[in-house]
């Protein structure tokens, strides 16, 4: 029950830290210039291209615990 919960929590996390990674750099791609920054001026905040290597790998690796908790429960 708790491996369930936790995968499930981890499943979660890792849809959240998709979707900061769609919105710190997935939309703003092909902005960055050759420094890896990225102006944004209707918000005024200046992006990096280093959140997207952040931001995406928290996202698989939260994804790879939560397979790996939720097949464990499926098989006992």
């Amino acid at each position: 029950m708790i491996r369930s919960v936790a995968g499930w929590l981890c499943a979660g996390l890792g849809c959240l830290f998709g979707l900061a990674f769609y919105e710190r750099y997935w939309r703003w791609r092909d902005c960055f210039n050759e420094l890896g920054r990225c102006y944004d001026p209707t918000s005024q905040q200046v992006l990096l291209e280093q959140a997207g290597i952040a931001w995406g790998s928290l996202t698989v690796i939260c994804f790879a615990v939560a397979v790996v908790l939720l097949v464990r429960t499926r098989r006992r």
